[in-house]
């Protein structure tokens, strides 16, 4: 049984399995989306993520801020261009978002060997799948929804040719 183990190790050893993840986390940030297999696409999806969320701008308000979030993500990713790339034009487009930053599209079986395939993409990138939808006003989430309240509609009385007289 996997009880408490997060971490899909897939069939690699730990150095190769971070440096294949850093390699298509740059990919994915310079390209805005890959193919590749579901088990990939989902293992980069929790390492992308939570280093997304560091470039964005409400994190980095103050320079040490934004100094340690920069070093933290150029750890883990290890390509200049890639953090610049990310700490500017990505953290941009995800600014108003609250988190789910990419999106994974099964694609189907590859031929060679029968794997499943997936494309991973940065989800505000995508200008298609966007274009019909409005723009959503920012709102919080709050408790119970409260009803508001209308205030009563008067009713126009009628006069009936009975009440004149």
């Amino acid at each position: 049984m996997r009880h408490g183990k997060k971490v899909n190790h897939l069939g690699r050893k730990a150095a190769h399995r971070k440096a294949m993840l850093a390699n298509m986390a740059c990919s994915l940030i310079e390209h805005k989306r890959i193919n590749t297999t579901v088990a990939k696409a989902k293992a980069l999806k929790q390492f992308v993520e939570p280093l997304i969320t560091k470039a964005k701008a409400e994190n980095n308000k103050t320079a040490d801020k934004g100094t340690h979030n920069r070093r933290i993500v150029f750890k883990n990713l290890r390509d200049k261009y890639a953090v610049s790339a990310l700490f500017s034009e990505v953290s941009e487009k995800v600014g108003e978002r609250p988190g789910g930053y990419t999106r994974i599209i099964k694609l189907g079986n590859r031929l060679g060997d029968n794997a499943d395939m997936a494309m991973i993409e940065l989800v505000d990138f995508n200008e298609l799948y966007n274009a019909g939808k409005p723009a959503k006003k920012k709102s919080t989430r709050r408790g119970r929804n409260k009803k508001v309240d209308t205030p009563p509609v008067a009713v126009a009385e009628t006069k009936t040719d009975d009440s004149e007289e």
